[in-house]
């Protein structure tokens, strides 16, 4: 690596010392082959085994000793170290144009599931330290503090997945079903767990046995490791009312307009208080463009969720004195089949070439053939073309491997099915695309949201189903691409697992595969005069801005050959999935750096990152399992755990209990904590827009002993990372 006569000589690689008897034969042979060099003094060197450690120690013993130096140099004795390249060195090519850029996507459904599993393990550590702290010892039997070993698989399991063959999607078809089969089972136990954990929080457990079950079920149900999870419908029968448990994993209060399927629109929605809640319904969507209505309905309203705490509320059919759910209006389109209006909502037929959408922050403007976004118009004089394209590539690349083939080919047709649902909280788009094949591989949803003081006011969600299945797109790789007109020079950002951002530059001297990079949860691309085009995704995936103004992302591929890097198999096992963005447009309040002069890389605006913790940390909903008679008013005991909300720039990480064996089994003294904070390096050059929910910022020490309600903190000190 460095002028130096010290020498680093890897030895082996991914298919090596396979076996016992390998591996001893190479140890054998090459200490012969070391004890030789060091018994001849003539050979005036020393050769044996060790760490990169013990390399750069060694390397650093000889730099001390001597100074190496050439003519016109610095010699590395004169020198502090010795020079250094940091970065995270993709795109990776093996040999000529053979990119690694293709596992960013490869088997995405199961990149999602892996998220998910992540974020219901952190919002389950959260509530298993809560059971502890708030937990006094005689009651602690009544406790669900049993499952502690299940939320310890589920570390484990997701630890398992997120071994590089797991998460990248490069397994063997029986590997992925093993991989699959464990996160869904972790699944599974993590929310029985919080079902019962929220009982507890809110005073309603009284039985002392783990076995009972439990009174909530969660809002989605997952039947199998590789399905779509499905929204429980709640029935709403007349004279009844469901109650509904929201729980925050943030460590911000949330004002956010979430979302149930009901059976029946006649509903209306209730807070801890019984008191009325203004709310919409709207048809629920489906891909199938033989009917696209699935006969349930959305009912939709802002919530509002303590930090780190639980919130009810109430879906009654029946309750007097308050008005029922309003209905959208909906405007359909179609050159595929007539669509029937469904009941009880009023429609009427799309005029003209284009429709809107629009809220007080945003208007959408989208083209009706081909039912697609085109333009994004702020409220505050802020235009941007967005122009939205839906596109395959050729490919002969495998699960390693992108090789595309020519340019990628828009698949969207005059014509299609578009239905666009208005009201007071929510507006969308829902649109499937004519295309040459008789069931479109897509279908997409484009939403905005206008509940007042909330993050959803200022993003655009877009939600894509994606089914490539079937020999028509056997070697496609299906992309979304946003093209703008913001002059980025094809220089975007992409995050590294959401905790830094790193620089991209589209270089024409490498192919375009070379010019794909991971995209783990955010993309986004900044111009000239500061404004910026951002794109959060739920999951990991892949981006590349080929040209100026363009960002693209892959959102699935399927590909029938081996690419020949070990896994002996193309990746053909698609998954029906769903891919979420939320797409942020900004502008800049005081100057900023430019991305073409500046190597470095930029920040999320603090809004931004508001954006990505709430895609990333959704909120947890519970339903109860058996309705009760509307005139029993119950009350529940409120839990919002947090003295005040922590400055929106300061993130727990993780909360939990470090080894939460039963309570009971546990030695007589004061439990323990773990506490991991991040804090977010965000761009001020941006307008704090997300202090509409946010008190502070973390410019001042956080007191950690005060930080929760009836809970002393006794002792708090740092510890490292693997505690």
């Amino acid at each position: 690596l460095y002028r130096t006569n010290t020498l680093l000589v890897p030895l082996g690689d991914d298919f090596r010392y396979v076996s016992i008897d390998e591996a001893e034969v190479q140890f054998r042979n090459y200490q012969m082959i070391f004890d030789y060099i060091n018994s001849n003094p003539s050979l005036n060197a020393e050769a044996k085994f060790g760490t990169l450690d013990d390399y750069f120690q060694t390397l650093k013993d000889e730099a001390d000793r001597i100074n190496y130096s050439l003519p016109r140099e610095i010699g590395s004795g004169q020198v502090v170290g010795f020079p250094s390249l940091s970065g995270d060195f993709f795109t990776y090519a093996d040999r000529e144009q053979d990119y690694w850029s293709g596992y960013y996507v490869s088997r995405p459904f199961f990149k999602a599931v892996d998220r998910v599993l992540e974020q219901t393990l952190h919002a389950s550590e959260m509530l298993m330290a809560f059971l502890f702290g708030y937990c006094q010892r005689i009651q602690c039997e009544k406790l669900p503090t049993g499952y502690a070993y299940k939320l310890t698989a589920a570390r484990r399991n997701l630890a398992l997945f997120q071994h590089h063959d797991g998460v990248t999607g490069t397994a063997e078809n029986h590997v992925v079903l093993d991989y699959g089969t464990r996160m869904h089972t972790s699944l599974q136990d993590l929310q029985i767990f919080m079902s019962k954990a929220i009982e507890v929080l809110l005073g309603l457990r009284q039985e002392k046995s783990d076995q009972n079950p439990a009174q909530f079920d969660p809002v989605q149900v997952r039947s199998k490791y590789d399905a779509l999870p499905v929204h429980r419908a709640i029935s709403a029968r007349e004279g009844t009312v469901q109650s509904v448990v929201l729980f925050n994993p943030l460590e911000q209060a949330r004002e956010e307009v979430v979302m149930l399927v009901v059976n029946r629109p006649e509903v209306t929605i209730l807070d801890s208080n019984w008191t009325c809640v203004e709310s919409q319904v709207s048809p629920e969507l489906q891909h199938d463009k033989n009917k696209i209505f699935t006969g349930r309905h959305r009912v939709h309203w802002k919530a509002s969720v303590p930090a780190m705490g639980l919130q009810t509320y109430y879906i009654a059919n029946g309750f007097v004195g308050c008005e029922k759910a309003k209905p959208a209006k909906l405007k359909l389109f179609s050159n595929l089949s007539s669509i029937q209006c469904p009941t009880p909502y009023d429609c009427s037929e799309v005029e003209g070439d284009v429709v809107e959408i629009e809220n007080q922050h945003q208007t959408l403007t989208f083209g009706v053939k081909h039912g697609l976004l085109h333009k994004v118009i702020q409220k505050n004089g802020l235009q941007n073309t967005v122009a939205e394209e839906l596109s395959l590539y050729s490919s002969t690349g495998g699960a390693y491997l992108f090789v595309p083939h020519g340019e990628a080919v828009p698949i969207s047709q005059s014509g299609g099915h578009l239905v666009i649902s208005e009201g007071p909280l929510m507006q969308e788009v829902y649109s499937y695309p004519k295309t040459a094949w008789e069931n479109a591989p897509i279908s997409h949803s484009t939403r905005i949201y206008d509940g007042g003081n909330t993050i959803q006011e200022f993003l655009i969600e877009k939600e894509y189903h994606v089914e490539l299945l079937g020999n028509n797109f056997i070697d496609k790789e299906l992309i979304v691409r946003y093209k703008t007109d913001i002059d980025n020079k094809r220089i975007f950002y992409t995050d590294l697992n959401g905790f830094q951002m790193s620089r991209r530059e589209t270089y024409h001297k490498i192919p375009l595969q070379g010019n794909y990079y991971p995209m783990p949860s955010l993309a986004f691309m900044q111009g000239s005069n500061g404004h910026r085009f951002s794109v959060h995704s739920r999951q990991s995936l892949g981006a590349a801005s080929c040209k100026q103004g363009w960002l693209e992302i892959m959102l699935d591929r399927r590909l029938a050959k081996d690419d020949g890097r070990g896994l002996g198999q193309g990746v053909v096992d698609n998954r029906v999935m769903n891919v979420v963005f939320h797409i942020l447009i900004e502008s800049n309040i005081s100057s900023t750096s430019n991305p073409v002069s500046d190597p470095q890389p930029l920040n999320p605006s603090l809004l931004s990152h508001c954006v990505g913790a709430h895609l990333n940390h959704p909120l947890h909903t519970f339903i109860a399992k058996k309705p009760q008679d509307i005139n029993v008013q119950t009350h529940w005991r409120p839990f919002s755990p947090l003295t005040t909300p922590l400055p929106c720039d300061l993130h727990i990480v993780s909360f939990k209990v470090p080894r939460p064996a039963k309570y009971s089994q546990q030695q007589v003294g004061d439990p323990r904590f773990v506490l991991m904070l991040h804090r977010r390096n965000w761009d001020p050059s941006y307008c704090r827009k997300a202090r509409s929910e946010c008190t502070s910022v973390a410019d001042e020490p956080v007191n950690l002993f005060n930080m929760f309600k009836g809970l002393a903190v006794l002792n708090a000190r740092p510890t490292s990372l693997n505690l």
